[in-house]
């Protein structure tokens, strides 16, 4: 078990926490949650030993082996993908060494003899060492390594391929690997699901039920939170607060204590004035003295509730859009190959023939480089298609966040500038009205963009779409780098946009409010589900789990 014990940590002169309490049991799945900044990376490195707390300590069993899966990969270099995984097993392959050292020394015993202290003591080192390194999974650690980087998304054929061949986004795949086959007592996990298709997040949720050591993870995948976590810890307003639920249970037990603080605050205050109207009424008289000292000893000691600062979220009407022709795209024929550097001509997709009407809100699926970008590209005519045709529909208004939207932006200008740029006749007003539904307030929408975070610029980024009146969204993983008060916001516009949406994202929560049709490339060919993301899920889930069951039988 995890003990927190009063501990207090600050970081430029602001406090972070405060005489902080907390456990962490084994088998005990726990999501931290806490808005930027609020101390989430730092109570991680406390727990991982790489900074200590002002006061208090954090305590664990020394023998613990601890994981943590940061956002930062490290250097990855000189060895294949699988050499790469491997290369975390460190500890089991010293035990294996350790465990043919003992196994050496019993089998001379006939030529080098020993006591039956030394002996008894060599024994129980043998079996320590031997029972270690099954728990560590160290007879089967290639069958692991293998069966974990194909859950994450990785085919089998690619294995051996230089690690040097992938992309920022595989590499993270690769360190997320490395962390699961080091099966540790304690796994601290930072977004876990950032880089990850929906098929590696569904695997991945079934490794994480079977996992059981201590885990401590964040996630803005609200789905991802509430299907794992049974428990959540808050960092919010300089305290650490624990919840016994998951997201769902923590956002309304928390609103609920909050209505309960504004209570007593409110008797509190009552109380308090009632107290400090009796001690100015009847200070000058000699006659209450005694009274007046006893009340006011009353108010020096009475602990005062604060009420911690409530973030307003301002909900933006936006605009209506210009009505479309029903029939807002029209697919003929689409192809899509590209021709490696050998002169090989690899192909995307093929022929796919499709219609999307007005006010359809498409889910676009398929694993990670099935071409769901590409074919998006292609709508919004920044890739021309090999063979086919796109036909754009009469009157439509086409607005476009792609994965590399945030390159638009100019960093020398403001927030301000920035919308302003897109809708140069709103009014002031009308501008801060719409940075405050995206969270922009006061003096904020005076930061350069150049300072922004990368959740930030997103923000501006969606803003900028959102303002003008369009009514053709295609949004390609709109809610990468936000959190889930910004999704929650960005979701709750999208809900009532009276247009045609087209939308590829990971995240299921955010899918399932939207989507009323998925098309699904998979092996280049596009499959349409008429339906409701959930039933198309169900699919999913379904196959994942016959794979994952699968692959612990074999």
């Amino acid at each position: 078990m995890i003990h927190a014990n009063n501990i207090s940590l600050r970081t430029g002169g602001r406090v972070l926490y405060k005489d902080a309490n907390f456990q962490l049991k084994p088998g005990e799945k726990t999501g931290l949650v806490g808005p930027n900044g609020a101390g989430k990376t730092s109570l991680f490195r406390l727990i991982t030993g790489e900074s200590s707390s002002e006061q208090g300590e954090i305590a664990m069993p020394s023998r613990w082996v601890i994981g943590y899966f940061s956002q930062d990969v490290g250097e990855m270099r000189g060895s294949t993908i699988l050499g790469e995984v491997q290369k975390v097993s460190a500890q089991v392959q010293e035990l294996a060494q350790k465990i043919q050292e003992y196994e050496r020394r019993l089998s001379v015993l006939d030529t080098a003899p020993m006591g039956d202290d030394e002996m008894a003591e060599l024994l129980e080192q043998y079996g320590d060492a031997q029972q270690e390194f099954e728990r560590r999974g160290g007879y089967s650690l290639d069958h692991r390594a293998r069966e974990i980087l194909t859950g994450l998304g990785f085919h089998p054929s690619e294995l051996e391929r230089p690690i040097e061949s992938l992309s920022g986004g595989w590499k993270m795949r690769v360190a997320l690997a490395k962390i699961l086959l080091l099966q540790p007592d304690v796994l601290l996990m930072d977004e876990p699901t950032n880089h990850l298709d929906v098929e590696s997040i569904l695997w991945l949720e079934l490794w994480l039920a079977e996992f059981e050591g201590v885990l401590l993870m964040t996630s803005h995948d609200r789905e991802f939170m509430n299907r794992i976590v049974k428990k959540v810890i808050a960092i919010e307003d300089g305290t650490i607060t624990s919840y016994s639920g998951n997201y769902d249970f923590y956002e309304k037990e928390r609103e609920l204590r909050r209505v309960q603080l504004l209570a007593s605050h409110r008797r509190q205050q009552e109380m308090l004035a009632k107290e400090e109207e009796f001690i100015a009424k009847f200070a000058a008289r000699a006659s209450h003295a005694a009274q007046v000292n006893s009340r006011v000893k009353k108010l020096e000691k009475i602990e005062r509730i604060e009420i911690p600062a409530d973030r307003k979220v301002v909900r933006f009407e936006f605009p209506e859009p210009p009505r479309s022709g029903d029939d807002v795209i029209v697919l003929a024929g689409l192809a899509k190959s590209w021709t490696r550097a050998d002169g090989q001509v690899v192909p995307l997709f093929a022929n796919i023939t499709t219609t999307i009407r007005r006010l359809s809100r498409v889910a676009l699926v398929g694993v990670n480089g099935a071409g769901k970008s590409t074919l998006l590209k292609c709508i919004c005519g920044d890739v021309s298609p090999s063979t086919g045709e796109v036909k754009i529909g009469a009157n439509v208004e086409l607005g476009y966040f792609s994965q590399h939207a945030l390159d638009v932006l100019n960093p020398a200008q403001t927030i301000m500038e920035s919308v302003t740029e897109v809708i140069p006749n709103a009014t002031i007003g009308t501008v801060r009205t719409l940075l405050g539904c995206f969270l922009f307030s006061d003096d904020d929408v005076h930061k350069k963009i150049g300072f922004l975070s990368g959740g930030e610029k997103s923000r501006v980024v969606l803003a900028r779409i959102l303002a003008r009146p369009t009514n053709l969204l295609i949004l390609d993983e709109p809610t990468n780098h936000l959190d889930i008060q910004s999704r929650e916001i960005l979701l709750d516009a999208l809900q009532g946009y009276q247009g045609t949406i087209i939308l590829v994202s990971h995240d299921r929560h955010f899918q399932k409010a939207l989507a009323n049709r998925v098309f699904e490339i998979d092996r280049g060919s596009l499959r349409i589900y008429e339906g409701r993301y959930d039933e198309y899920l169900e699919k999913c889930e379904s196959e994942t789990r016959t794979h994952f069951q699968a692959a612990h039988e074999s």
